[in-house]
């Protein structure tokens, strides 16, 4: 087993998955990367990815609909919205739990690294308290 953290991507769009899966991978990030909500919970990568990043707007379930599943199945794992559609009421509902955070398309690589940096950082600060 690898102690670097699994860093799901799950985005319908293949330029933006592959964009992500190469900046993260360059970054030293074991990465496993779906084209749809659909397949990443069906995947055995949902039970053990460290970080998840997830569009908003996707055919088929939504980024909100797979975390809401996520949260059903008692699979716990911090997430990284990225949206294209920042409306006012997205930011409160994609930032409903704490161990959620939005990034807006486009982003600056560096937000993005220094986000899944930070999730990671919160996620063993809570995983070492008692």
């Amino acid at each position: 087993m690898s102690s670097i953290p699994l860093v799901a991507i799950v985005d319908d769009d293949p330029s933006v998955r592959r964009a992500i899966v190469a900046l993260l991978q360059a970054t030293g990030y074991r990465t496993a990367a779906f084209a749809s909500a659909e397949a990443y919970l069906s995947s055995p990568d949902c039970a053990r990815s460290a970080c998840l990043i997830t569009d908003m707007q996707m055919p088929g379930l939504s980024g909100e609909d797979m975390l809401r599943a996520l949260s059903d199945r008692g699979i716990a794992v911090p997430a990284i919205i990225v949206t294209a559609r920042p409306d006012a009421a997205c930011r409160p509902r994609a930032t409903a739990a704490s161990d959620r955070h939005v990034l807006t398309k486009p982003f600056d690589p560096a937000a993005l690294i220094a986000c899944v940096e930070r999730v990671l950082a919160e996620r063993r600060s809570t995983d070492r308290d008692p």
